[in-house]
């Protein structure tokens, strides 16, 4: 394994940090007594040198290994991290050493969980780079290394079809090399009509690209204190949730619909599946809303309903009614729909397609019980599933909820009320974001950032590496 090779590739990650980083130097320096600017010029300079520096003394290599992938994946994310912190740790004010790592960790993996109290305290060019981390993180820090690298590269190729999930690549619907650039094309389009859309319906300008990076990545980062309630406004209310939305479909079936003209690739059995359960939980949460008074009107329990139901199945992390005054059914309800959301989008959980092939697998086997002597398979899309296709996902779904299971006992060991211990474990691990997390203790904070960054990458890449590290460690 060359670390030469992976530090030049890690070094692209970096350099798209710095550009962020440099955008935000220039919104802090046209404001009068914007108190970022230092800190985030000095972060730029570091960052651009660290990132560069591999660029002018490492040659560039043809090929990567199967492991040196796996370690470029895991470490320009875990670097994209560290350097993402230095505006904060510099500013100062809340931002501690760990409360820095927990905010920037959630806004790269797009978690939208926050320490502060007073989001509106900071600066406009802090107010930038923080979402801006929504924004690099929601396209994925890989996905920006694959758009630097040139198509031909086989690095780029053997990158791609590592990053990208198995479980969302055959519904590109198209070569694994241009996969990164329908999932940009998308994702960008998602970011620019929402902008727009922000600033027609009245929102400032710096407000509705902090916005719009937050929407299009599903991450939930706000520049008020109430999120998108502070607006009062039904149609930003409304712009939100048709954003939240589409980011959460397969960007490969949001692409094939637009170049074929047609809506029949958003017939998708997956898609058809995540709609039933945003229906359902929406419903049932304005019932249990209106029947709780938190609402007085059908109308308005629906529509806050509808719009807590898409914050949590879209793992962002917007709010227009206080978590507080949610009755509990809405809460358990809602925390079931971090599971219902498209792989191939920006989303996090455990993904829709995995849940509904659960249910499939678990349908089989109890045909099986009932006829052991038919045969019974596992169809999704038309398509059958063999045994090799289900047990990966079925494997995941245990290591997911053993590591909410994990975590929610070590932080009720850490003093912390096993309601909240049990909530922020849930939001960390599916990069959902509500969680009293400002309260929490150091060492919690550290273990929900290792939780975010599990969520977000999904656990495998993480344990290639570490099985990659004891097994160096054996020999």
């Amino acid at each position: 394994m060359s670390f030469k090779v992976i530090s030049r590739n890690v070094g692209y990650a970096l350099l798209v940090s710095a550009l962020f980083m440099l955008v935000g130097v220039i919104i802090a320096a046209s404001g009068k007594g914007d108190t970022s600017l230092v800190p985030l010029a000095v972060s730029f300079l570091i960052t651009f040198i660290s990132g560069v520096f591999p660029m002018i003394f490492v040659r560039r290599t043809p090929s990567i290994t199967l492991r040196e992938g796996y370690v470029i994946i895991v470490l320009s994310w875990l670097l994209s991290f560290v350097f993402g912190m230095l505006p904060y740790v510099l500013w100062g004010g809340p931002f501690t050493v760990s409360n820095a790592w927990f905010e920037s960790v959630s806004g790269f993996t797009t978690t939208g969980a926050t320490i502060l109290n007073d989001i509106e305290a900071l600066p406009p060019g802090l107010q930038f780079w923080r979402c801006s981390t929504h924004f690099i993180g929601g396209l994925g820090v890989v996905v920006f290394l694959l758009l630097i690298i040139p198509e031909s590269s086989p690095v780029r190729l053997r990158l791609t079809n590592m990053e990208l999930s198995t479980l969302s690549k055959s519904t590109y619907f198209t070569r694994s090399n241009r996969t990164v650039y329908v999932f940009a094309y998308i994702y960008l389009g998602i970011c620019l009509g929402a902008f727009i859309c922000y600033v027609l319906a009245g929102m400032p300008v710096l407000d509705a690209v902090c916005h719009a990076f937050s929407v299009c990545a599903t991450g939930g980062f706000s520049t008020r204190n109430l999120s998108i309630g502070a607006y009062n406004s039904l149609w930003i209310e409304g712009i939100t949730m048709l954003f939240m939305f589409l980011s959460s479909i397969h960007f490969g079936l949001l692409f094939l619909a637009i170049v074929t003209h047609s809506l029949r690739p958003l017939r998708n059995p997956v898609l058809r599946f995540y709609l039933a359960a945003l229906v359902l939980f929406t419903v049932l949460d304005a019932v249990a809303m209106k029947a709780g008074g938190v609402e007085t009107s059908l109308p308005g329990a629906l529509w806050n309903g509808a719009f807590q139901t898409l914050c949590v199945a879209t793992t962002s992390g917007f709010s227009i009614v206080s978590a507080d005054a949610w009755p509990p059914l809405p809460e358990i309800l809602l925390f079931f729909g971090v599971m219902c959301a498209c792989a191939g989008s920006t989303t996090g959980g455990v993904k829709a397609d995995r849940i509904l092939i659960f249910f499939k697998a678990l349908g089989r086997q109890i045909s099986h019980s009932l006829h052991p002597s038919s045969v019974h398979e596992v169809r999704l899309g038309g398509k059958s599933l063999h045994e090799e296709d289900v047990y990966p996902h079925m494997l995941y779904l245990t290591l997911y909820l053993v590591l909410i299971a994990v975590s929610a006992v070590l932080v009720i060991g850490m003093g912390v009320d096993h309601h909240d211990a049990v909530i922020a474990s849930v939001s960390a691990m599916g990069d959902l974001g509500p969680g009293a997390f400002s309260t929490m203790p150091d060492g919690a904070k550290v273990l929900f950032s290792f939780n975010m960054f599990l969520g977000r990458i999904e656990i495998y890449p993480v344990l290639a590496v570490l099985a990659m590290i004891f097994d160096r460690r054996r020999h």
